[in-house]
């Protein structure tokens, strides 16, 4: 398990954080550590300051990157495994067939009417995806703990599609480029 980003900057748990805070903390820690103001220190201090640079450094890249946050967050909560294949809801996946048809005949024949109709499509299809998510993300923060699972749940499964969607949304950028 990663360390916890959020305790280090003493914030809870959010899908949506105050930005301007996790910035501004950022940037104290980023003074509080720079090596520059431990040179004369013990080199385990010096070493401990690093550490500290670095992780802040990490936790705010992680934190201010809204994708990255939430699979943070889901990796912090054992719903999400690095480099293991995630199983997406087979409802989805019957929905999606249709879509995977379509961009195998762009393929074989890409036409920039078929690419747009597809490219209109998968971006629907996202937008529907995060109007949805957005109240249980916003309102994370604010449920009570016997809550959360279920609705860390919901999110790992959008936080699953919107990644499909995206590789989609790629193949259709590169059949738009080719044409």
């Amino acid at each position: 398990m990663s360390p916890d980003y959020f305790a280090f900057y003493g914030l809870p748990q959010s899908f949506r954080p105050d930005e301007a805070a996790l910035k501004r903390l950022y940037y104290a820690k980023s003074r509080e550590t720079h090596p520059d103001f431990h040179a004369t220190t013990s080199p385990e201090n010096q070493a401990e300051m690093l550490r500290q640079a670095t992780l802040n450094t990490n936790a705010y890249r992680t934190l201010a990157d809204p994708d990255q946050r939430m699979a943070y967050l889901l990796r912090q909560n054992g719903l999400l495994e690095e480099g293991k294949q995630e199983q997406l809801p087979p409802d989805f996946l019957m929905d999606m067939m249709d879509l995977n048809e379509e961009l195998m005949e762009l393929e074989m024949d890409a036409d920039p009417a078929g690419i747009a109709k597809v490219a209109a499509e998968v971006t629907a299809l996202a937008d529907t995806l995060d109007a949805g998510i957005e109240p249980v993300l916003a309102g994370y923060e604010q449920l009570p703990a016997d809550h959360r699972p279920a609705a860390l749940q919901q999110i790992r499964t959008y936080y699953l599609k919107k990644r499909y969607l995206l590789r989609i949304q790629q193949q259709v950028a590169t059949f738009a480029a080719r044409s």
